[in-house]
């Protein structure tokens, strides 16, 4: 029997292989409306109601490095990128189950100001941390945690529902993850180039790093736009199609126009991108666009809306239309600042888990 690594599919290609295989249990319970391939499962809970449901992993020296991430603010974070997958299905965050896997020889109290970033962000999203397992880990910290949501039947948002003539919408900024992470990395490879010299490392530069404020922010205390998903019931509106933006935005539109049967056109000069991030950039001689298109873990909501239904949103200040949705034929294009459309196909895609 010859076996073939992971990195030969990728993460999305193991997914849709696993998919494959758990698919014929979905005919176990009818009430499941969606499985595995949109940001949350979907399963009808009465005749109007919904119930939505997600996990996400958190590993140490994959998602996190603890030498640049300070544990209330990991703790927040991993509260709010599981927040984000529910917005991500128009609903609002309900419970939390979280489990930890720990080294033996790690502080107490280095956990204990985990849980307090965790419940002091499931505060303010209103949401009830309700239990979770434990566990000793041979090698580094792993977060698992797993969150229910409740919304209508009527609201429930998918990954697939766009159709050809709908509006590309995005909320916020983007860039401004990527950017304060390359801030971050900069500092911590300084630290151990001092380390290495046997230098002592001056912990006044943290000082130095107050101009990068926003965009280190952005890294490691991103929101779930819960505020979107209010604004959305305030107003009545119930997007085609919507998902946050974890894997970048070149990613997570692939993802909707895959899972719709569609196409997309986008235009580069529409893309909302964080000012800070902007000069961080070019101080590290990047392309702020590459970032805002491919950098990824901003957790925006990037939807679409039939082009009717634009006056409902035009007023929001954080809401920004970025592109139209097109026949599947015409593929996932991108207008440059400098008018040249590009084939978004052979761009970066955003993180692979199992990717070379």
């Amino acid at each position: 029997m010859s076996f073939n690594p992971i990195s030969e599919i990728g993460e999305f290609g193991l997914i849709d292989r696993l998919a494959a295989i758990v698919a014929p249990t979905k005919n176990n319970l009818p009430e499941l409306i969606e499985g595995i391939g949109d940001d949350c499962a979907v399963w009808r809970t009465s005749d109007s109601m919904v119930q939505v449901a997600t996990t996400d992993l958190l590993v140490e020296t994959v998602h996190f490095d603890l030498l640049t991430t300070p544990l209330h603010h990991l703790g927040s974070k991993a509260i709010s990128v599981n927040v984000s997958d529910i917005c991500a299905m128009n609903a609002m965050p309900c419970y939390a189950l979280i489990s930890i896997a720990a080294p033996r020889e790690m502080p107490v109290e280095m956990l204990e100001e985990l849980y307090r970033g965790m419940a002091h962000a499931a505060t303010l999203y209103g949401l009830a941390i309700a239990g979770g397992d434990t566990s000793s880990s041979p090698a580094g910290l792993t977060i698992s945690i797993s969150m229910t949501g409740q919304t209508t039947l009527e609201k429930v948002t998918l990954r697939k529902g766009a159709q050809p003539g709908d509006l590309i919408c995005v909320t916020g900024t983007l860039g401004g993850s990527t950017a304060g992470l390359n801030v971050l990395m900069r500092e911590k490879a300084t630290m151990i180039e001092q380390l290495r010299n046997n230098e002592p490392y001056d912990k006044n530069v943290m000082a130095e790093l107050q101009e990068y404020a926003e965009a280190i922010r952005h890294h490691l205390l991103p929101g779930a736009r819960t505020d979107i998903i209010d604004f959305f019931n305030e107003e009545e509106i119930v997007p085609t199609a919507m998902i946050d933006i974890s894997d970048g935005l070149v990613a997570d539109l692939g993802h909707i126009c895959r899972r719709s049967g569609v196409g997309a056109h986008i235009e580069e000069s529409r893309i909302p991108v964080l000012p800070d991030a902007r000069a961080i950039a070019e101080e590290f001689q990047q392309d702020v666009f590459d970032w805002a298109l491919s950098g990824g873990e901003d957790y925006q909501l990037l939807f679409t809306l039939p082009k009717e239904q634009y006056d409902s949103i035009a007023s929001h200040r954080d809401i920004t239309v970025i592109g139209t949705i097109t026949e599947a034929e015409e593929g996932l294009l991108l207008t440059d600042i400098f008018g040249m459309t590009i084939d978004m196909a052979e761009m970066k895609r955003g993180f692979d888990h199992f990717g070379e």
